[in-house]
Order: structure tokens, then sequence, then C-alpha cells
């Protein structure tokens, strides 16, 4: 579980124990990773004697780098080059998609323990290693040309292969058929590398994962000691990371996927058979509209979260805002605002059952002190229901609207965490990237306990001093000790979302002068009627 995550779950628990603590207490308080076999799996793997790698002949045990040819390939979205050794890809860069200097985002770039779309035996990949030969020139692809496809080849007295990719212009697909035959075996991966940008960042799984049936299993790289299989209904393998991934997806039924380490790096792959083997390759960013479209399954790879039955609607509502205002900063505003809607009428019943318990403070401490010394407390809380029905209080008023807005928040701060469509998004002025903490201000000093390096800027300070207004104009009927300890929430929350990314921040802030605004035509309210009374 990434630090953003554990930090948001420490916030809602402290919302939570707070809360009720001041109206309880009046007077002074993974998705786990998959990494294993199913029992009939490993029932059915004890069975089997461990897969021995298969050679095949080769005419040369190594390709020198002369020997070798490349073929490039230009599209719409991306540039490629896939290299005769093996038939593999060898670098791979997104046009539409920057890194922190500027430059294209790389997915794979160089040699990697096992290159993309390595082919051979299990543990070994042996024909990545042999040079293929190449049908087809240079590829590029525009409006008007928006297929092509390069064809390798490869074969000795006893085994061939025949691989075809067939690329198009408008999308991060790539269609791969291998005519496979004489061998015992035939394995594929993604590699090791591919589809991984960000190596760095821990909010996310990065590594390995697959889909089974509908079971999405993500493999932790740093735990897979041994070798875990999968068979059954196997609909995708892929590595990634938080906002980009590769996958392979199998057109042609694959009969088993294994994942397993080898030198540091964590390795999944498909066991298929002889004969024709159809995949569509994907290679790009999480975006969930075009994978959707794409009808391979793959839209399961972005994780909305256990509320995802919020997630997805909301995240459809804020990408319709996007279309229409051109800013995801305004889309988020506009959001939270659509959110909170439903919860007006609660939450204008919270704020005026709040101002209500106020009001009978002193009533409740007459109650209180008459029963100090008498141990009697059910005589005591009898009373204390009855002055509730009497002046029409629900202790749990204040309570209940905040919980009820718990799973909107963390569907909100899915959304905002995962969505590549917020990665480099601009707001306004100096908030460039909704994705990223507000840095402003520069970062605290590396040596500061716990908050050394933390990003500082005006984003997170400013929805601090709301907190600040909406405590000192929010009812309470707590005593002045707790008052002074609900004070210090504002410094502690603002210090917890330095760190954060802005558009979840921003969606804080918004969420924090709507209340205020609510809270002010309630006190209002209640100020007038009074008056009347």
């Amino acid at each position: 579980m990434g630090t953003e995550k554990r930090t948001l779950i420490a916030i809602i628990l402290s919302i939570i124990i707070l809360v009720g603590y001041q109206f309880f207490l009046p007077t002074p308080p993974q998705k786990q990773p998959v990494t294993g076999q199913t029992k009939e799996e490993k029932k059915e793997s004890k069975l089997q004697e461990p897969v021995k790698p298969v050679s095949v002949p080769v005419s040369k045990p190594a390709v020198s780098p002369s020997e070798e040819k490349e073929v490039r390939i230009e599209t719409g979205l991306y540039s490629a080059t896939l290299s005769s050794i093996g038939g593999t890809i060898k670098k791979w860069e997104l046009k539409k998609h920057k890194d922190k200097d500027g430059l294209p985002v790389v997915l794979q770039q160089g040699q990697s323990v096992y290159q993309p779309l390595s082919i051979g035996s299990q543990n070994d990949f042996n024909l990545a290693k042999v040079n293929f030969s190449v049908s087809g020139k240079d590829i590029k692809l525009d409006e008007n040309k928006n297929t092509g496809a390069i064809v390798f080849e490869y074969a000795t007295s006893e085994s061939s292969i025949k691989r075809t990719y067939t690329f198009y212009n408008d999308s991060y697909k790539v269609d791969l058929k291998d005519e496979v035959n004489g061998l015992a075996e035939y394995w594929i991966t993604p590699g090791t590398d591919f589809g991984i940008h960000d190596r760095k960042d821990e909010s996310a799984h990065r590594g390995p994962v697959l889909l089974k049936d509908a079971e999405k299993i993500e493999l932790d790289a740093n735990k897979l000691k041994e070798t875990q299989s999968y068979q059954g209904r196997l609909r995708w393998i892929a590595q990634e990371d938080k906002y980009f991934f590769s996958a392979i997806v199998p057109v042609t039924q694959m009969d088993e996927a294994k994942a397993w380490k080898v030198q540091d790096a964590s390795v999944i792959a498909f066991k298929g058979k002889s004969g024709i083997n159809n995949f569509i390759v994907y290679a790009g960013p999480k975006e969930y509209d075009n994978l959707k479209k794409l009808n391979a399954g793959l839209e399961h790879i972005i994780d909305f979260g256990f509320f995802s039955i919020i997630a997805r609607p909301l995240f459809w509502l804020m990408k319709l805002f996007y279309n229409f205002m051109g800013n995801y900063g305004w889309a988020i505003v506009l959001l939270t605002i659509v959110t909170r809607i439903p919860f007006i009428p609660l939450l204008n019943k919270s704020q005026a059952s709040m101002k209500k318990m106020q009001d009978i403070q002193p009533k409740m401490n007459e109650i209180k002190e008459k029963y100090k010394n008498k141990k009697d407390p059910q005589k005591m809380q009898k009373e204390m229901t009855e002055l509730y029905k009497k002046h029409k209080v629900n202790p749990l008023g204040g309570c209940l609207p905040m919980l009820l807005q718990i799973p909107v928040f963390f569907a909100l701060y899915t959304i905002l965490s995962v969505a590549v469509e917020l990665r480099g998004a601009p707001f306004i002025l100096w908030i460039t990237d909704l994705s990223g903490p507000d840095t402003l201000f520069g970062h605290i000093p590396s040596w500061f306990p716990l908050i050394g390096g933390f990003a500082v800027g005006p984003l997170p300070i400013a929805m601090g001093i709301t907190m600040v207004i909406q405590q000192k104009m929010t009812p309470s009927s707590a005593d002045p000790a707790q008052q002074k300890m609900m004070m210090l929430m504002p410094i502690i929350f603002t210090f917890m979302f330095l760190n954060f990314a802005s558009g979840l921040v921003l969606y804080w802030l918004v969420n924090n002068i709507l209340s205020i605004v609510q809270q002010f035509h309630v006190n209002r309210k209640l100020a007038k009627e009074k008056a009347g009374n």
C-alpha cells in the first residue's frame, strides 16, 4: 500500500474518531495481490513434473551487432524500433506523453533481461537470441496510410517460426501472429521492462499483472520468490506502472500463464501450442475509454478501488465536464459541486442538529453535574435522551452525513490518483500538473523530521485555512479542551496534504468552501428562527 493511501486512511479514521468523540463523549478523546496458486492449482502442479527448457537448434550461438537489422515504425501515437534478433521490440516511445524533462515517455529502451515479445522455452526464451530474416522496410503511418506490416522468419531443419506485426496509425494496439512449427514448447512474454516508465512511484502497483476470468491478479516483484502458475480463462498478461503498461492479449487460447523472477527482474509469460497463435499487443497509457474500445478486457488494468461502482460513473462525469470546459481543474471543481448536491438536505439537517446541540449544552452539563457523584449512568442517559427528544436533537446527526460521504470521497480519491488524463494536466497559474503536488514554494528541507522533502505550495495552505474557517463557523458542543484539540486538525491535515496530488487537494478545498457557504446559510436561518421565537 502506497504512502498516499495509508495517509488517506489515517485521515478518514481521524475524522470518524474525532466526530464520534465529540458526540458520544461531550466531556474530555492491499488488495492483497494474489501471489500463489489456488488449492486446486497447487494439487495439479504437484502432479506435474517441472517443465524442462527445450533446446532449439540454432545456426549460430550468438548474433554480432553487425548482423542485427533494425526496422523503425512511426505512427501518430508512438515511434518504435524492432530488432531482427528474436524478432522483438527494441525501442518504444510515446509521442503524446512527456516525462518531467519534456521528452517523450519511453516504455522500452535498449536491452532488458528479456526483450518484449521474446519467445522460446519456459526458462530460456532461446529464440530471443537468434537472428531472424526480415521482410519489409521502415514504416511511416499517417492519415493517408493507416496500416503497415513487418514479417520476421527463422527456421532450422527441426523447427520454424514466422512472426507478423501489423501496426495502426491511430491505435496503440499491434496485431501479432506467430506461425510456429516443430517446437515442443512455445512461450511468449511482454518482457521484463516493457510498459514501465516510472520506477519510483510507490503509490500504485508496478510489475507483472494478469486477468484470469474476472479477477485481476497483481504480482509483487519483491515477493515473487517461487514460480506462480495460472490456468483457466486467461484474458491477458501485462507489465504495468501507475499510468502506463504493456500487455499481450491472446486471440488464440493460451493453456497456461506463469510468473517468476530472474536476475532481479520479474517475468510473466503465456504458454501456447505449435500452429498459428494470434495476439493483440498493447503498449501505451491507461486510457479507459480507448482501452474499452479495443474490446479485449484491457480496461480492467485500471483499478478504481473498492468503491468502483461509484468511481466509474464519477470518472465518466469528470471527463464529460472536461470535454465541455477543456480543463481538468475546472472539471474537478464542477464534479465536486455536483457530488455534493445530493447531500445538501442531509447536511442542512446535520448542521442544524449541531447548532441545537450547542444551544442545549448548558442543560446537558447540568444533567452531568447532577449525576456527577452518583453511580447511575442509566438514569443519566435517560434524562439525556428525554432532553434530545424535547429539543428534537439527534446526537448522531453531525456524524452520519460525513460517514455517507466517505465512499464518494474514496471514489474521487481513486479517480484523481490513477487517471492518466490528469498526468501533466494544467489548471491555472502555477498549477501545471494536477497529478503532482503543489511545489510553488519548493520543498521542506530533507533533514526535517517526518515531513522532510515534502512539497510546499499555496493550494494545501489555502485548504488548511478553509478548514479553520469551517471549524470556527461550525457549532460545537465540545468543551474548551476538545475545541483546542480540534483546532490542531487543520494544521495536521495541511501537512498531510502537502504531498498529495493537486487535483485531490483542489477537490478538498472546493468542498470546504462549499461547506462554509452552506454553514453560513444554516446559521443565518437558525438565527432568524430564534429571533422570531
